[in-house]
Formats: C-alpha cells, structure tokens, sequence
C-alpha cells in the first residue's frame, strides 16, 4: 500500500472535524456556520474513504458519497434561507434567529 497510512487520514479528518466545530460554536453568521458544517461532513467523509482504504472495501466509499449528497441538500437549503432572510433584510445573526420556533 502507496501513499499515507490511515493514521493520517485519522488525524487530518479530526484537525477539520475540529475547525468546522470551532467555526459553528464561535461564530454568529449563518454562512460561515454552514462552511464550517460542510467541513465537519468532509472530514467525516475523509475518515469514511481512509478506514475504506484500510479494510480494502467500497462501503466507506459509497456512504460518503451518500453523505457528499446529503450536504449538498443541506446547501441548498440553508443558502436558501440565507437569501430569504435577506430579502426580508432581516438580521443575519444566529444567535437572533428565534422566529423559526414554533
């Protein structure tokens, strides 16, 4: 086997898995929150392919395509709502997005 071993895939996964959870604890805007959310699912997703890699199987591969579509939707609608409240010019902040609750 060429290349890295899963150690590496391990470690990188977990320094983005952490960025991506520093990024939606400290930060107040709605976009950055969901870039930090998509990093968190690509450092998933990199775990998924290293531990593929490892055990030479396509299940870690193909669930993290699964899991590429799944974030893809989640874009979708966030960027959505983003440009909704935008519209609307109403406050872009987190922490003052009380009005979705029911």
């Amino acid at each position: 086997m060429m290349g890295p071993g899963t150690t590496w895939y391990i470690a990188v996964a977990a320094v983005l898995f952490g960025i991506g959870t520093t990024g939606v604890i400290l930060r107040r805007s709605p976009l950055i929150v969901l870039l930090s959310l998509e990093i968190m699912l690509n450092a998933s997703n990199l775990a998924l392919v290293g531990f593929s890699r490892q055990f030479a199987s396509v299940d870690g591969q193909i669930f993290a395509i699964c899991v590429m579509a799944v974030a893809a939707a989640e874009v979708v609608v966030g960027l959505g709502l983003i440009v909704a409240f935008t519209r609307r010019k109403m406050p872009l902040d987190v922490d003052t997005l009380t009005e979705l609750r029911g």
